[in-house]
């Protein structure tokens, strides 16, 4: 039994550390001339192995998972790594995707703010829109729309509310509804966009100050999280072998079975009492 779990678990780790080196092309061609301009395990490749490293975090899943299944005997690690990979891999582009909408719109808040600046040194409003998108990626996929209406004088509220579509872009319809307000009415661009960016600003500052209140319940649900590891590695040290125990007896694996579905259960319950308060 122990030569299988044996072979299993270098399969799965070295299938591991392949889906962590696997690269696409391009990739793979900056790393291969990364290597050409120095040593082979020189500060370039180095860093190449590490940015692979950080887009193929879920794949640390497989190792971890094959020391259990040594460490167990047993395959079911093996077979809970290989569930977690997914799981991991959703939650981990979730959390990028949230990330990414919230720097889009800190890129809105500070585009606002360089239109206002170029407005009040004398530009005109599609002169001002030109320059301050060269700083600024915060238009997202119909940048070249935008840019090529304030260019030659076409509908650049329209535009502007084309791009809000896009993920943290909301702040743009604010600004396509200033910019259709002062082309049709008359009224100063730069007072409108002044004050949507104040509202934006206090916007990010709620958002990080609900953010800061609710970091101890997070806190409180890795601590939770943890508490069943904890369990096992006390258990280890009072020499119980609670592996064995889990993995190789009827009663382990109804404890184990029972004690992982409760687990998730509880983190489920308790993120999403967390998400509730950070959506209201």
């Amino acid at each position: 039994m122990q030569v299988p779990v044996w072979v299993m678990a270098g399969s799965a780790g070295l299938a591991g550390g392949l889906a962590v080196a696997r690269d696409h092309g391009a990739r793979r061609a900056r790393v291969l001339a990364a290597r050409g301009r120095e040593e082979p395990w020189g500060p370039a490749a180095w860093t190449a192995a590490r940015a692979l490293l950080a887009e193929r975090r879920e794949w640390l899943c497989a190792p971890v998972a094959a020391l259990l299944a040594v460490l167990g005997e047993s395959v079911l690690p093996l077979l809970a790594g290989a569930v977690a990979v997914p799981l991991v891999k959703r939650w981990l582009r979730r959390r990028a995707r949230r990330r990414s909408s919230e720097e889009a719109a800190d890129s809105v808040t500070a585009l606002c703010g360089a239109v206002v600046g170029e407005l009040r040194a004398g530009r005109e409003p599609g002169q001002a829109l030109l320059a301050a998108a060269r700083n600024f990626g915060a238009l997202g996929t119909a940048e070249p729309a935008v840019l090529a209406a304030a260019r030659f004088g076409g509908d650049v509220a329209g535009a502007l509310r084309q791009a809000a579509l896009g993920p943290g872009l909301d702040g743009l319809a604010g600004m396509a509804a200033c910019w259709r307000v002062a082309v049709d009415g008359g009224a100063g661009l730069a007072a409108g966009l002044a004050r949507l960016e104040s509202a934006l600003r206090g916007e990010r500052r709620r958002r990080e100050e609900l953010r800061a209140q609710l970091a101890g319940a997070w806190s409180t649900v890795v601590v939770l999280a943890l508490l069943p590891v904890l369990g096992l590695g006390l258990g280890a040290a009072l020499g119980a072998d609670p592996l064995r125990v889990l993995l190789h007896s009827p009663g382990g694996l109804v404890c184990l079975v029972t004690g992982g579905l409760l687990e998730t259960a509880g983190l489920l319950w308790a993120s999403r009492i967390v998400r509730a308060g950070e959506a209201a």
